[in-house]
C-alpha cells in the first residue's frame, strides 16, 4: 500500500468518529425558533465514544503504519539463507513449490467480499432497522478492527520465519512446472515472509463482522445460522485458495484466521453495551467498578 493510500486510510480512522458523534446528534431548522425539545432516546446497541475510541483508533492506526514500515524494510535473503523444505513444520512440507496462478487471481477477487459488513449495515440503516449511530460505530469499529489485523500481520511477516511456498520452485521442488519456476525467480523481498496469511486475517476479520451485525440487529431471525455459517465459510474458501495458489501453508491460514478472529471479537468486545449491575472497566492507567442502582 503506497503512502497515498496509507494517508487516506489514516484520515478516514480520524473522520469516522465525527461521523459517530454526527450520526447521534439532533438538529434544528436554520429558520426554526428556539424551543424546548426533549430528544427522542436512539438505540444504539454499541458503546462508541470518544473517551474510548480516540486511543483504539490511534492504536489501530500506529499499528497499522508500523507494520506497514516494517514490510517495506524487508530485504530479500541471499540463495540459502532462508530456510530448508527440511526446516518446514512436517504439515506444509508437501506445498514446497506449488503454485497456481488461476487459484491466485481467485482469491485476489474473492477480496471484493470485504465490503459485506458494511453493504449489510448500509441495507439495515436505509430500510430503517439500524440507527444511524448504529451504523457509523460499527463502521467505524470495523475499520479498527481491519487496521490493527494488518499491522499485526505485516509487522510479523516482516520477520521473515519462512518463504512463500512457490519460492521453492526455484529449488526443484513441487510442480517444478515453468510458471512456478519463473514466478520463484522473480521473488521479492515479501515473498520470504509467508507467516502469517493477511489474506485469511482480513476475510476471518470480514466474517466475524458480518455474523456479528446480522446476530446483534436480527436477534429473532431464523437465518442467523446461516449467515455465520456462510461468513465463516467465504472465509475459510479464501484460506483455501492462498494455499492452492502456493502463497500460504495450512499453518499461515490458521493462524491467520485465529489473529483476524481475535481481534475482530476483541474490538466487538470492547464496544459490547453492558446490562449489568455491576461492571469493571480498566482503561489506560485507570481502572474502577462501576455499580448501576
Amino acid at each position: 500500500m503506497n503512502a497515498l493510500r496509507w494517508k487516506k486510510f489514516f484520515l478516514s480512522l480520524v473522520a469516522l468518529p465525527l461521523m459517530v458523534w454526527a450520526a447521534g446528534t439532533p438538529t434544528l431548522a436554520q429558520d426554526s425558533p428556539p424551543v424546548q425539545v426533549t430528544p427522542a432516546v436512539e438505540v444504539s446497541h454499541y458503546d462508541v465514544s470518544w473517551f474510548k475510541d480516540m486511543p483504539v483508533t490511534f492504536l489501530s492506526a500506529f499499528t497499522a503504519f508500523f507494520g506497514n514500515y516494517r514490510y517495506t524494510q524487508m530485504e530479500k535473503p541471499e540463495p540459502g539463507d532462508y530456510r530448508s523444505v527440511s526446516e518446514l513444520l512436517p504439515w506444509d512440507r508437501s506445498l514446497a513449490g506449488r503454485y497456481s496462478e488461476s487459484a491466485d487471481k481467485a482469491s485476489k477477487w474473492a477480496a471484493a467480499l470485504g465490503v459485506a459488513p458494511l453493504a449489510l449495515a448500509g441495507y439495515s440503516y436505509g430500510v430503517g432497522d439500524a440507527s444511524g449511530l448504529d451504523a457509523a460505530g460499527f463502521a467505524l469499529m470495523f475499520a479498527q478492527a481491519l487496521a490493527l489485523q494488518s499491522g499485526i500481520n505485516l509487522m510479523v511477516r516482516s520477520m521473515e520465519f519462512w518463504p512463500r511456498p512457490y519460492v521453492y520452485a526455484k529449488d526443484g521442488y513441487g510442480s517444478g512446472s515453468r510458471k512456478a519456476v519463473e514466478r520463484a525467480e522473480k521473488a521479492d523481498a515479501e515473498a520470504y515472509g509467508s507467516f502469517f496469511s493477511g489474506h485469511a486475517s482480513a476475510a476471518f476479520t470480514v466474517a466475524v463482522f458480518t455474523g456479528e451485525w446480522f446476530s446483534e440487529m436480527y436477534p429473532q431471525s431464523p437465518f442467523r445460522g446461516v449467515v455465520w455459517a456462510g461468513a465463516l465459510s467465504a472465509a475459510a474458501l479464501e484460506g483455501v485458495l492462498r494455499i492452492a495458489a502456493g502463497k500460504h501453508y495450512p499453518t499461515d491460514v490458521v493462524v491467520g484466521a485465529l489473529v483476524g478472529s481475535g481481534v475482530s471479537l476483541a474490538v466487538i468486545e470492547i464496544h459490547k453495551k453492558r446490562d449489568e449491575r455491576f461492571s469493571l472497566w480498566v482503561y489506560p492507567g485507570a481502572a474502577g467498578l462501576t455499580i448501576r442502582i
